[in-house]
Order: C-alpha cells, then structure tokens, then sequence
C-alpha cells in the first residue's frame, strides 16, 4: 500500500517536530491514529485517517490549505452573495474549494480565516473550544469602569445574553472612545450590538486577533497561507476538545 507512509515522516512532513522527536513522541504514547494509541512502525494514510499529538488534530491531508485574510469593510464572509457584494472568497487566488471560518460582518474589517478544513473550522468556531477573538471597537463616548464591568458579566440581547472575556479601554478622546474586547463567541454582529446595549455605538469594528494569531502586517485584502506551526498553535489553543 504505497499510499500509506510512517506516522513519524506524516508528523514531520506538517512541520511540527522532526522525525526522530516524531519517534520519541510515539514512544511515549502522544499519537494516536483513528483514537488509536500508535506505535512505532505504524503507517497512516494522510488522505483519509485522523492523527493527533496530544489529543490535538495534525494536519496532515495533502490538500488542506487555510489562509488568514485581512477583510476590508463592505466585503461579505460567504462562499457567495445574492446582492452581488465581493465575498473573502473573491479575494484568495486559489483553485481549491474553500470556505470562510465563522463570521464578520460586512460593515466590520480584520481577521478571517478561509480554509477547506473541516477540523479546524469547528474548533475555531465552536465555543466549547474557547478560541478567542480580539477586536477593537471605535465607539462614541467613554465607557466608564461600570460600563465595560457589564460588558464582561453579560448583557441581554434579543438573541439571550453576551458576555465579553474582557472589556478595556484602550483611550479617549474628544468624545470618541477606543475599547478592546475579546469574545469566545461569534454571533451575528455581537460586538456591535453589546456595544450599543450598554450605550455606545461602534464606529468602526476591527478584529485583530484569531486565538494566538494576529497579522499586524497584512493590510485590507491582503492575505497569507498560516504554516503548519501556526495551524497547530491555533488547534493548541483549541485544547484537546
């Protein structure tokens, strides 16, 4: 079976560890294939079987590609748009079929993922993975100390109640505010709407930050292919679910 190759060689061909730590990592009982414990000598099909290190997917299937996009505003996180809009997908140059990770709403810029990865897209996207996003949010007025408190403890919204990780005001200044807010959920304009439940209307909305990656270089539209250490660093962040 030509196809099937050494788990070692699949574990050092995703970029995470060289060969021999590969052999190690076996040895000590941190890879399973199919959630079974491996063992050296076993061989996997990277096409079609599921590895992990540490209870963390490895990602090994030959045509998985993500890349992490800058969307500037007015642009649309979907494979396509009734309205006629540019989608994130119009702006990644590539011949595989791939999909935006969660949402952003169409006024709003930053951070996207696009993939064809099906395991990373639950775990990014799915809150039981506790993945974060970071935005700063452009809002009129200064949020006072009790104001970012509600943000953090919850408020109720039309669709049950959010809650921020953390609300911080960044600076003030003549009556326009900046606020930093991580979320772990994604739902349709959450920022926006808390935002404005506590008093404060957004401005401008950026997200800047997906779990631990962040690409203060990439400018509207731009984008770049996350290698497998990042790939993995974000499944990290993840947890072994």
């Amino acid at each position: 079976m030509a196809d099937r190759i050494r788990i070692q060689k699949a574990i050092a061909h995703a970029g995470l560890m060289s060969r021999r730590e590969a052999e190690e990592a076996i040895a000590a009982g941190r890879v399973q294939v199919n959630g079974r414990e491996a063992v050296l000598g076993d061989r996997i099909d990277v096409a079609s079987e599921a590895l992990t290190l540490d209870g963390v997917p490895v990602p090994i299937a030959p045509d998985l590609v993500t890349y992490l996009l800058y969307k500037p505003p007015g642009v649309v996180s979907t494979t396509s748009d009734p309205q006629g809009r540019r989608t994130v997908i119009d702006l990644i140059d590539t011949e595989k079929r791939v999909y935006p990770v969660g949402r952003l709403d169409a006024d709003s810029e930053g951070l996207i993922l696009v993939t064809n990865d099906g395991e990373l897209t639950n775990r990014v996207t799915h809150p039981r993975y506790g993945i974060t996003k970071k935005y700063l949010a452009h809002v009129e007025g200064t949020p006072t100390r009790a104001t970012l408190a509600r943000l953090r403890s919850g408020v109720m919204l039309d669709d049950g109640p959010a809650r921020a990780v953390s609300a911080t005001l960044k600076e003030s200044h003549q009556g326009k505010s900046l606020v930093e807010v991580v979320m772990v959920e994604g739902r349709n304009r959450e920022v926006r709407r808390m935002m404005a439940a506590v008093g404060h209307q957004v401005q401008r909305l950026v997200r800047t930050a997906i779990g631990p990656l962040s690409a203060p270089d990439l400018t509207p539209g731009e984008y770049r292919e996350l290698s497998s250490r990042e790939i993995r660093r974000l499944l990290e962040a993840g947890g072994a679910g």
